[in-house]
């Protein structure tokens, strides 16, 4: 072995044949004391096993080369407006900008203005400073999150998050050394419908996972049917 000396290699590989050995060892004694009734289940739930992993490789493979895998947009979203209800939110969402910056920042009166504004200009100004004096700056504009992840920086109770959300759009909380500032943009509260942007991939795993349960359907009556056809079995009745 490249690198190791002699003794190290001799010490590997008899470390290697004494755990072989012992697992040999195991065996032989477990198939010597285990009962016939015992070993026949093994052998049962081997030849189940696999069974399941020959026909689980098969149709893999068949999906891959068969199945199609484009899930358009359209899709997804006739998807959603059909099943609304079944993507209710178990927690608040929001769309917010978040800011930490040390207490000892320049300007902050302006840095807090231009959180506040919905200006383009202004998001771009203030994109800029934070790059040079930030902790951390983080724009959820374009994404939901939740509110618990976005409060957890906060050491302050805010209470209740629902009635947090409805009167508040600008948070500011300070500790020892930092500033943090929260503008929140749009909210969803829990127990209500999620956005489709939200859920966007979840409902893209549902509409996979239904057309993969429905081409494995296809595929097991493609081949029972033929079976029954060419007289490859019979069903005794």
């Amino acid at each position: 072995m490249e690198g190791l000396s002699g003794d190290d290699s001799t010490a590997i590989i008899r470390d290697y044949i004494n755990k072989w050995a012992r697992r040999e060892l195991m065996l032989q004694k477990a198939e010597d004391n285990l009962t016939p009734e015992v070993q026949k289940e093994i052998e049962r739930q081997t030849a189940d096993t696999r069974k399941n992993l020959v026909i689980y490789e098969y149709q893999r493979r068949m999906m891959l080369e068969r199945m199609d895998t484009v899930i358009s947009e359209t899709e997804m979203e006739s998807y959603y407006s059909s099943n609304e209800q079944s993507f209710m939110l178990a927690s608040n969402i929001v769309k917010a900008l978040y800011i930490k910056l040390p207490v000892e920042t320049p300007d902050l009166d302006r840095i807090r203005n231009l959180a506040r504004s919905n200006s383009q200009n202004d998001l771009q100004q203030l994109e800029t400073i934070c790059y040079q004096f930030a902790e951390e700056y983080d724009d959820f504009n374009d994404s939901w999150i939740t509110l618990d992840k976005l409060l957890a920086e906060f050491s302050d109770d805010i209470g209740n998050e629902e009635n947090f959300l409805r009167r508040t759009s600008f948070y500011e909380n300070t500790d020892s050394s930092s500033v943090f500032f929260v503008s929140i943009r749009d909210y969803r509260l829990r127990s209500s419908v999620a956005p489709y942007e939200y859920v966007k991939d979840d409902i893209k795993r549902i509409i996979w996972n239904n057309r993969r349960l429905e081409y494995i359907r296809s595929l097991e009556n493609g081949i029972y049917n033929d079976a029954l056809k060419k007289n490859s079995f019979k069903i005794l009745r």
